[in-house]
């Protein structure tokens, strides 16, 4: 593990983007909080709603194949601060060892339209980073959150701190208010709700409802 987070540090943009991240002591911050949820649950599917240069995406993907169970991450990210994730996605993270999430180059309303969201199954873990307002975050949330079992987690990233958001451009600047939306969110009975306050925030949503499907 130690020679992957070496590797996966070489590149700067893997210490971006608020997950508590420490290149000096070779820590992957809340990224263990990811990975170890990862090895625990053993989901066969993890979606993941948006990221930077893919750190969440790779560090659960690098969980999956380390269960050795053929899990997959699926990647739902339209490129829109950048090109970025219209170039060659697989070659990026290959770069890192991982070879095992499949990217969706569309917002979560196209996804949720499309063949794939019907084919996808019960989700182990979904993490929630993509566009940071509330309203949002609940479009993300209500599509994903049907598909986890009392047994997954739903992740919520940035969703402590309100504030403005700037990685689109001066001219694209909005208010991160997914706070908003965790907060109605703890008044559902049909969810418990726990918020860890950590750089901007996580928050984890684990279903109330009886049972035990696998993930």
């Amino acid at each position: 593990m130690r020679d992957w987070i070496e590797r996966l540090f070489e590149d700067p943009d893997m210490l971006r983007i608020g997950h508590c991240q420490d290149a000096e002591r070779l820590d992957l911050g809340m990224g263990w909080l990811y990975y170890g949820w990862a090895r625990l649950i053993r989901p066969r599917r993890v979606v993941v709603i948006g990221s930077y240069r893919g750190f969440v995406p790779l560090v659960l993907g690098k969980a999956l194949h380390d269960n050795g169970d053929g899990g997959d991450v699926w990647f739902i990210d339209p490129s829109l601060v950048d090109d970025f994730w219209k170039g060659d996605v697989a070659a990026h993270f290959a770069r890192f060892g991982v070879t095992n999430v499949r990217h969706f180059l569309q917002t979560t309303q196209e996804f949720t339209a499309s063949d794939a969201n019907r084919e996808m199954g019960a989700i182990g873990i979904a993490f929630i980073d993509g566009y940071h307002t509330a309203e949002q975050a609940q479009i993300d949330f209500e599509a994903l959150a049907p598909h986890v079992p009392s047994s997954g987690l739903v992740l919520l990233h940035d969703s402590i701190e309100v504030g403005t958001v700037n990685i689109y451009g001066p001219d694209r600047r909005y208010e991160r208010t997914v706070r908003h939306f965790v907060d109605r969110l703890r008044g559902n009975a049909e969810w418990q709700i726990l918020d860890l306050p950590y750089a901007k925030g996580l928050t984890v949503a684990r279903r109330n409802a009886s049972g035990t499907t696998a993930p």
